[in-house]
């Protein structure tokens, strides 16, 4: 069994290391922080203690916050000199396919592949193995990383070339923006109009306005939980990526913008670290009114 790095071990790594763990693949691990790393290798991981020692793996995980960390770790001199033609990084962070392809032409130079594999499911899925993850690369190498896959996730799809599955999550995370804030906007109007939000989502749910992102972020609205699954913070880095790939492409963004000055407002309270469905805040504060029964 090929050993197996992994850098990152944040709110979404750490979960996912543990479950490779967990499925007896041979893991070695390197986190900046290296009390994150210490509590996996109480599991049985290999702690790396230099950037250079992961790199040594054959096939390396990268899960960091957005473009400039993946850049600064795994186009830095220590990782690429150690870094062995051949190797396989799937990079599974959620950055800008630009950056992506950046990344990807520079690794190439030195004969190491790479497949980038963002997902969706947040902290919930990540604990759970049900990840989405969309993926950009080619083929030999997907099937290679298919293995891991199946354990990280509950699907895992081939889109298209090196940088399709960052697009691919960009779009992800418009339609999940705009889906929280309409759902947010709409329970809201029930609540002013007298009518109970929990009563309204029972009877939507089944038809057309139902979706996963309502029955995930809505129980969460009605207790007024919004401990992080996915922070609006993170969020608004998503969108600043998509809405820099739109501007790059002539596609226009509209709702993507809206949504993101909510977002930003939300943080302009402090309120960036709360799950993304604190979008309801945004309408909670514009009315002084609780979402909730």
């Amino acid at each position: 069994m090929k050993r197996i790095g992994f850098i990152g071990l944040g709110i979404m790594g750490k979960p996912m290391a543990r479950n490779l763990l967990n499925a007896r693949f041979d893991v070695t691990v390197y986190n900046r922080t290296r009390a994150k790393a210490e509590e996996l290798a109480a599991e049985g991981a290999a702690v790396a203690e230099t950037l250079s020692d992961v790199a040594k793996c054959p096939i390396i995980i990268t899960m960091l916050p957005n473009g400039p960390q993946v850049k600064e770790v795994v186009l830095s001199p220590e990782f690429l000199s150690s870094v062995a033609p051949g190797t396989l990084l799937i990079d599974m962070s959620s950055i800008s396919p630009v950056v992506t392809k950046e990344i990807g032409e520079a690794l190439a130079k030195k004969g190491v592949r790479m497949l980038d594999a963002p997902v969706s499911g947040g902290e919930p899925k990540a604990v759970s193995g049900e990840l989405a993850i969309m993926v950009g690369g080619d083929e030999p190498d997907f099937e290679e990383a298919k293995p891991l896959f199946d354990v990280l996730g509950s699907s895992a799809l081939l889109v298209g070339p090196l940088g399709s599955g960052n697009t691919c999550k960009l779009t992800n995370q418009i339609i999940v923006a705009v889906n929280i804030a309409a759902l947010s906007e709409g329970m809201m109007l029930a609540k002013k109009m007298g009518t109970d939000p929990e009563k309204v989502f029972e009877a939507i749910r089944g038809g057309l306005a139902g979706s996963s992102v309502m029955n995930a972020k809505m129980p969460m609205i009605l207790d007024q939980n919004f401990k992080p699954g996915f922070k609006i913070d993170l969020h608004i880095k998503d969108l600043n990526n998509a809405i820099e790939a739109a501007e790059a492409n002539d596609s226009p963004s509209p709702l993507s913008r809206m949504v993101r000055e909510m977002m930003l407002s939300l943080r302009a309270d402090d309120l960036g670290q709360c799950d993304h469905s604190g979008l309801a805040l945004y309408y909670q504060k514009l009315t002084g009114m609780k979402i909730e029964s």
